[in-house]
């Protein structure tokens, strides 16, 4: 149930308004919440208007102007060239309108733990990176940790699934391999519960807390892609030794890394109940919405 703890209706920023953050602007009724979002392109800011998200342009004064009346920010910007872009263009003026703000949210990434080789991670974990990307990370949590005054919370994502975003279309393609490397896990999340969980953190504002988003399942990569067969009745996908397999940079670098993420407190802090808290109810949810592929 939603319950509103900001009394008038509040406006909310949206800084590079994609997967994640539509499915959190979705979850915010109209009556409580006004939202702009972000975008350079035309059809970008096309297809905000048709969310019935504010479109405002990036490097617009229209983004400053909304800035000065703004309660909410939310940025799900990757870090560029090893800086923020947000804080690069924008971060000057948010530090201005400090005192106005009551909530901040970073959609960060569990790639701030680095390789753990399958062993568990917490919040309180130290943040040992080995990978550029997420070591960029780490530096961007910390250029925005570093703003006077902000309410501040960070949301570190597990590898995110959904509808549109998953192994189906693979699966069914016949492109998809399962990978093996001995040893080899993550975790994952639905982002219906990055949603309710970054809501929740809306509703309960609690500056300078960091919270892991993740299921209850952290699995090796082939089940998940056998499952996904599983359900769509299809051949296994063929198994390749990841010594042996072709991928890119990127897809590789996913793999330099092993671990289990902790979300015990999003349950204890923020009272969140998973809505999929495995990898085979979110898979089966999305194959029976119609909304896999």
């Amino acid at each position: 149930m939603h319950v509103q703890l900001w009394g008038m209706k509040q406006r909310l920023l949206s800084f590079g308004h994609g997967y994640s953050a539509q499915a959190i602007a979705a979850r915010l009724p109209h009556s409580d919440w006004e939202i702009a979002g972000t975008s350079r392109s035309d059809e970008g800011l096309d297809a905000l208007s048709r969310q019935g998200i504010i479109p405002l342009r990036w490097g617009s004064d229209g983004v400053n102007e909304y800035l000065g009346k703004c309660e909410a920010i939310l940025s799900s910007i990757a870090p560029q060239a090893g800086q923020d872009p947000v804080l690069a263009h924008y971060g000057t003026h948010i530090q201005r309108v400090a005192h106005r703000l009551k909530w901040v949210g970073y959609l960060s990434t569990t790639g701030v733990y680095g390789d753990h080789h399958g062993g568990w991670v917490d919040e309180q974990t130290r943040l040992t990176p080995g990978t550029d990307r997420g070591k960029a990370r780490v530096r961007a949590e910390e250029q925005w940790a570093n703003l006077e005054n902000i309410p501040l919370h960070i949301f570190r994502l597990a590898g995110i699934y959904g509808p549109g975003r998953g192994p189906f279309e693979k699966v069914k393609n016949g492109t998809a391999r399962r990978i093996i490397k001995e040893g080899q896990v993550f975790s994952r999340i639905h982002v219906e519960d990055i949603a309710q969980t970054v809501v929740a953190s809306l509703n309960a504002p609690k500056p300078g807390e960091v919270y892991n988003l993740c299921d209850d399942d952290p699995a090796p990569p082939e089940d998940v892609i056998a499952y996904a067969a599983e359900l769509l009745g299809c051949p296994m996908p063929e198994a390749v030794r990841y010594e042996d397999a072709e991928m890119t940079p990127m897809a590789r670098s996913f793999y330099a890394e092993s671990k289990r993420v902790d979300n015990a407190k999003i349950k204890t802090a923020l009272g969140i109940a998973l809505i999929y808290p495995d990898y085979k109810t979110g898979l089966q949810a999305m194959l029976a919405g119609g909304a896999a592929f």
